[in-house]
């Protein structure tokens, strides 16, 4: 079932933003006010529909997927990643997924030389040089270095085909981060499904802190800050009901500690691909 939001094209328009996590700590770019009414209207309209989970249940969404490994030379050291950990990190995106109806399917792996761009250097020139597909096809740029992050995407929004937020669509990841790499405590491939969660409108658990509407998620649990390592029983707001959601996808758990989107988590990316993706 789609859900269509009745938002002015203007608001979903201006609703784009990069979100770049640091590795140890929090990094990053909130999503725009405009993107935040438009979540919380999508919130609105879910509760509407009793919640929205039963009408998911008979839902699947199949993405289209582009990788694209950007390095400085043709060694694992310098980011050119091997087929072998893409299909592993290909087979972690479709598991962490498949309980919530969503599966990826690899079109084609595009290898470029590029010592630039693979310190992430002219990120529209390497995107304009390197994209294929639809604005509902994902595409994945894995990067030798980020600066210091894990990887960054972009929220969907309205997106006219050949513009600006059209192009710089999807998701840029530090190469090391993929299984079999050599970023310790996150080297399991759960920064693609973290950063794809953003891809799907997801916003990070500990959006807003204690107070307000939060990741304008219902059934995760308020958090004050993102948490490292696997802290069990942390509880950084206790003076609302839950525990932090360590093992939630959206934290900045180590890999080990991700398990889970929760039920309304899945909603809202289908809400989102419904709107703008679909």
């Amino acid at each position: 079932m789609q859900f269509k939001l009745s938002v002015v094209a203007a608001l979903a328009a201006a609703a784009s933003a990069a979100v770049t996590p640091a590795r140890l700590g929090c990094g990053t770019h909130d999503p725009t006010p405009e993107h935040i009414e438009i979540s919380k209207k999508l919130a609105e309209e879910e509760a509407a529909n009793n919640g929205t989970v039963s009408l998911m249940a008979a839902a699947t969404i199949n993405v289209n997927v582009y990788f694209h490994v950007v390095a400085s030379s043709q060694t694992v050291a310098n980011g050119y990643i091997t087929d072998k950990m893409l299909a592993d990190q290909l087979a972690v995106m479709n598991s962490d997924f498949a309980p919530h109806g969503i599966s990826y399917t690899l079109v084609e792996t595009t290898r470029t030389i590029n010592a630039n761009w693979a310190q992430d250097g002219d990120e529209m020139a390497m995107k304009r040089a390197l994209r294929k597909g639809t604005y509902k096809d994902l595409n994945l740029y894995f990067v030798r270095t980020l600066g210091g992050d894990f990887g960054y995407c972009y929220f969907p929004t309205t997106a006219a085909a050949g513009s600006t937020a059209y192009i710089r669509d999807g998701c840029t990841i530090l190469s090391s981060t993929v299984p079999g790499g050599s970023e310790t405590n996150y080297n399991l491939g759960k920064t693609v499904t973290h950063e794809v969660g953003h891809w799907f409108g997801l916003y990070h658990t500990f959006q807003g802190g204690c107070t307000g509407a939060g990741d304008s998620i219902a059934d995760t649990p308020a958090q004050a800050s993102f948490s490292t390592g696997c802290p069990t029983g942390r509880d950084s707001c206790p003076s609302q009901a839950g525990l932090d959601p360590i093992h939630n996808y959206m934290d900045y758990s180590y890999d080990s500690c991700y398990e889970e989107f929760t039920p309304n988590q899945q909603t809202r990316m289908y809400s989102f691909w419904n709107q703008y993706r679909a």
